[in-house]
């Protein structure tokens, strides 16, 4: 099979450049200004960005468990409609994935629905409990790439030093949940003036921020490698900042929701908005927002988190946290470009290339010859409805479903395969 996509932009993190890709079976044998080849299909990407596969490091599949939220066809079709060619789907499932056994049923019921690379995190303590470690170099032998109790912190500093340790022997890391869960119990949204006016219990940003110091302090102790998941506070990156002056191993994520929205989205009481760690402040927006455009933040990742409709529909304290984000990922970084927070190179870094550094995946994270081709071609100007017939999740949890949007992915590639077009799109 050999593919030619012509006429459109390459953006890679480092390099921006009007040309062809020439695809043949899995990989890219080829950039060329030319159209003088012999192949059996061809993409015209005139007025379109051709960029690496997105790489999404938080995500929530449901499955095993909770399959009627998403399972991981869903999942992986909300994916590849988003541009997303490999995802990193958090431990919480049902059963947890805390052994080998999970992990490895997951991958090949991954690889047997063949739309994208499925790359595992482990559970850090065995059942959630927090009291001791999994068997990490199983894990890792079967296929989980990284560790995070997501959902949970591990409130016992020795666990959490323990896992630093153990998955620093095997050259993995860490996901930290950053959350003292002692502060603002049952806490509902952010603690501030929203919160009041409201009349809702808030949680307030030093919840995050406590744990967020304590899990760098281990990364010292330890020389592990500390991954900072879903950062939303100023504080966070402003110890996350020294951090990273004193030479700790520490890297960390931002949201797409929490460098678009403040707490101000839930003066309509909407239960698509209530999410952990929750909208908080314009300040620690902007905040988001600078840490991306100066490089502070190393990732933008989703934290893809279906909920089924009839457990959002209920008051607000009784709502599960988490919001949909696969699909709208593009459109909301994207937003970025326009209010020339990043460029698009810099967008690229952040949603592909920094993360196959991180992951070590040599073959992704560039549009090159010889890299593997996970392309998503995505149009920056198309307008549209994001639907229930775009969207591919089993749930609806976002506050986005039924808005216009600008961006999408109009097609995605993965290795060499076509697995996603746009509804409008064909190929000419």
């Amino acid at each position: 099979m050999r593919l030619l996509i012509k006429n459109g932009t390459i953006v890679n993190n480092d390099n921006t450049q009007k040309a062809n890709v020439l695809i043949e079976n899995d990989k890219i044998i080829d950039i060329i200004n030319h159209e003088d080849v012999t192949v059996d299909e061809t993409i015209n990407a005139e007025g379109m960005l051709i960029v690496p596969g997105l790489i999404d490091m938080h995500v929530h599949f449901r499955d095993p468990g909770y399959e009627y939220k998403d399972d991981l066809e869903s999942g992986s079709k909300a994916a590849v409609a988003g541009g997303v060619t490999t995802c990193l789907p958090m431990a919480n499932t049902n059963p947890l994935n805390d052994n080998r056994s999970i992990t490895e049923a997951m991958i090949a019921k991954s690889k047997n629905i063949g739309l994208i690379d499925l790359l595992p995190i482990g559970a850090i303590s065995k059942g959630f409990k927090g009291e001791s470690i999994v068997e990490m170099g199983d894990m890792i032998e079967a296929g989980a790439v990284a560790f995070s109790d997501d959902g949970l912190p591990v409130t016992d500093s020795s666990v959490m030093r323990s896992a630093l340790e153990y998955a620093s022997s095997f050259n993995s890391f860490v996901i930290s949940h950053s959350e003292d869960c002692c502060l603002a119990h049952r806490g509902v949204m952010n603690e501030g003036e929203i919160s009041t006016i409201l009349g809702l219990k808030g949680m307030p940003s030093e919840k995050e921020e406590i744990m967020v110091a304590r899990d760098m302090l281990l990364a010292k102790l330890t020389g592990g490698h500390i991954h900072i998941a879903h950062v939303s506070s100023e504080w966070s990156l402003k110890l996350i900042e020294l951090a990273k002056k004193e030479g700790i191993n520490v890297t960390c994520e931002v949201a797409p929701h929490h460098f678009s929205f403040t707490d101000k989205k839930l003066l309509t009481y909407d239960t698509n908005y209530k999410m952990s760690p929750p909208l908080r402040s314009q300040r620690d927006m902007e905040a988001m927002r600078e840490g991306l455009k100066n490089g502070l933040v190393d990732v933008i990742a989703t934290d893809h988190a279906p909920h089924h409709s009839d457990e959002k529909f209920v008051e607000f304290e009784k709502a599960p946290f988490g919001i949909l984000g696969l699909q709208t990922l593009v459109p909301l970084t994207l937003k970025l470009v326009e209010d020339d927070v990043i460029s698009l190179n810099k967008m690229v870094e952040l949603t592909s290339y920094k993360p196959a550094k991180l992951l070590k995946l040599e073959n992704k994270g560039k549009i090159d010859k010889g890299m593997l081709a996970d392309i998503a071609i995505i149009d920056p100007n198309l307008e549209y409805i994001y639907d229930d017939n775009l969207n591919k999740s089993k749930s609806k949890n976002s506050p986005l479903l039924y808005e216009k949007l600008k961006g999408a992915a109009v097609y995605t590639i993965k290795s060499g395969n076509i697995v996603y077009k746009f509804p409008e799109c064909i190929t000419k």
